[in-house]
């Protein structure tokens, strides 16, 4: 086993976090954390100062050349820059890490934490007795974006609970854009039967189904990298935490797989974009029920009104 790796920063525009976490994972990162000023579910031991921009940190097997590694992500970047023109200036920083210093420059990112009443999400490597009626789920970061420590799936994770609080939870779930699969399995930890989580990335999905059979809900949950429109059936609650225009986008096809009185939590806004999907929905009927905020990110919930 190797006992050096590369712990590689770089300080990014926060709407880029998914994007130049998959480009990374491509050229063979084994594990990212987002580090960013203010955080709600992990604690950052050293602060960082990059300006408000959230401090990417990227680790790989130390390489035998460095320099070859770095022009390889400064690559990817320049390839990005069409969407997002500030990662055709960003600096790369790094620094060897010994085995004993990435496993604690990395776990210490990711501790257990709690969404509602009932949901528990905690890493391996920490042991987390079930007691009651809690659903605990084990995830680790990994290739697939989303262990729950970031704004937009921790605001799905809290919608999602909240709906298995009241008096008609769901009990079928359709996850557009899946990701690490942990809004599916939330999902089904919480209760529902039946849980359809798709993403056309196939690299996601393979992630998504280590994590679903590490959890032992494969019986409730099935994975398929089909686009939206080959999906069929309606569904209690359609999650979807993907951008606000792909959101828009997919408005029809989101709308079409909501059951009757079913509910909608779309994610993965920006705040500023959060009127333009409002009214990109506004000509269907659903009705709002909600916005949420954390840090720069909004959640929307709707119900259908049929």
């Amino acid at each position: 086993m190797t006992n050096k790796w590369l712990e590689m920063r770089l300080a990014i525009p926060d709407q880029a976090v998914d994007l130049v976490s998959q480009a990374l994972m491509e050229i063979g990162c084994t594990g990212i954390t987002a580090a960013e000023k203010a955080l709600d579910t992990f604690v950052v031991p050293e602060p960082d100062s990059l300006g408000n921009d959230p401090v990417l940190r990227a680790y790989f097997i130390y390489p035998e050349n460095v320099e070859m590694l770095c022009d390889s992500v400064q690559q990817a970047l320049s390839t990005l820059a069409g969407l997002y023109p500030e990662l055709a200036e960003t600096r790369l920083d790094y620094r060897q890490l010994a085995d004993h210093d990435w496993a604690s420059d990395w776990q210490q990112h990711f501790p257990p934490f709690r969404v509602g009443n009932r949901l528990v999400i905690h890493p391996s490597w920490v042991d987390w007795p079930t007691t009651g009626n809690e659903a605990v789920l084990t995830l680790d970061p990994g290739q697939a974006f989303g262990t729950g420590t970031h704004a937009t799936t921790g605001l799905c994770l809290e919608a999602l609970s909240d709906h298995f609080e009241s008096i008609s939870p769901p009990q079928s779930i359709l996850d557009v854009g899946t990701g690490s699969g942990i809004l599916a399995m939330a999902g089904a930890a919480l209760g529902a039967t039946e849980v359809i989580a798709c993403d056309i990335d196939s690299a996601a999905c393979q992630v998504a189904r280590a994590n679903i059979r590490q959890n032992q809900l494969t019986k409730q949950i099935s994975i398929t990298d089909d686009p939206l429109d080959k999906i069929s059936g309606q569904y209690d609650l359609v999650l979807a935490n993907i951008l606000a225009a792909e959101n828009i986008r997919l408005a029809d096809q989101l709308v079409e797989h909501l059951a009757p009185k079913g509910r909608l939590v779309l994610s993965g806004i920006l705040i500023e974009q959060e009127q333009q999907v409002i009214t990109g929905f506004a000509d269907f009927p659903l009705e709002l029920l909600s916005t949420s905020h954390r840090d720069e990110w909004t959640c929307i919930v709707y119900q259908c009104y049929e």
